[in-house]
């Protein structure tokens, strides 16, 4: 049940995108972004200094400097280690006991690692929403676009995509910021999501659109849709 070794393959690019059932375009006013499972225990799955892993950390470390630039909250979603049998519930049966109480296997990157005003919740199953405050965070936020980033695409990436849409929320995933187990893994979510659930776009199109519909709001960048101003406390939960 340990996680399998992933052989590397290339992000999908532009053309390779399958196609959005929904015409969405993410709002900063409106949005958070989403850093899902980005810990090592995850990532030491990949082959270090290849592809999915550099290009999905590359990427993400894009959004995360868009994002804290324009004022759009960041949420970090990390599993907790050493996790009790009741805790780990029906996740044992299918992935084992879980990630060790090893910081270094509970760390995340140093260039995506979560910033002063960033929001760290602990998570539980495979949507980022299940015994987490994610949903009341946004909801206190006005907010109701969901940029995804993170792993795995076509595990909990795609559970979270789904679980937004059932919540009345717009999940915008970023298919070159995420990974999985395989490119054939990675390109079903993409495809899933698109035709059932969310938005699926590159980095480049969501910081573009982030960053256009900044200018033609007018809104001044660190402020909420109604202009408060964005968490200034990480807050472990």
């Amino acid at each position: 049940m340990a996680l399998p070794a992933i052989e590397p393959y290339p992000l999908p690019a532009a053309d390779e995108l399958p196609a959005n059932r929904a015409d969405w375009r993410v709002d900063p006013s409106r949005a958070v972004l989403l850093v899902h499972d980005l810990q090592q225990h995850f990532l030491s799955a990949f082959p270090a200094g290849r592809q999915p892993l550099i290009g999905m950390l590359g990427n993400t470390a894009r959004l995360l400097e868009v994002c804290r630039r324009l004022g759009v909250p960041v949420v970090y979603s990390a599993q907790r280690g050493g996790q009790t049998p009741r805790e780990r519930g029906l996740q044992a049966d299918f992935w084992g006991p879980g990630v060790k109480d090893d910081p270094d296997a509970l760390a995340v990157p140093e260039s995506v690692a979560p910033a002063a005003g960033d929001r760290v919740l602990t998570k539980w199953k495979y949507s980022a929403f299940v015994r987490t405050p994610l949903a009341r965070l946004l909801r206190e936020r006005g907010r109701d676009h969901l940029v995804i980033a993170g792993v795995y695409a076509h595990i909990g990436v795609q559970v979270t995509a789904c679980d937004a849409w059932m919540r009345d929320i717009r999940a915008f995933v970023a298919a070159d910021a995420v990974a999985d187990f395989s490119r054939a893994d990675h390109d079903a979510a993409l495809r899933w999501t698109a035709g059932r659930c969310a938005v699926v776009a590159t980095t480049d199109a969501l910081v573009t659109q982030l960053t256009d519909a900044r200018v033609g709001s007018g809104t001044r960048a660190g402020t909420g849709p109604h202009g408060t101003p964005p968490d200034t406390d990480r807050t472990e939960v």
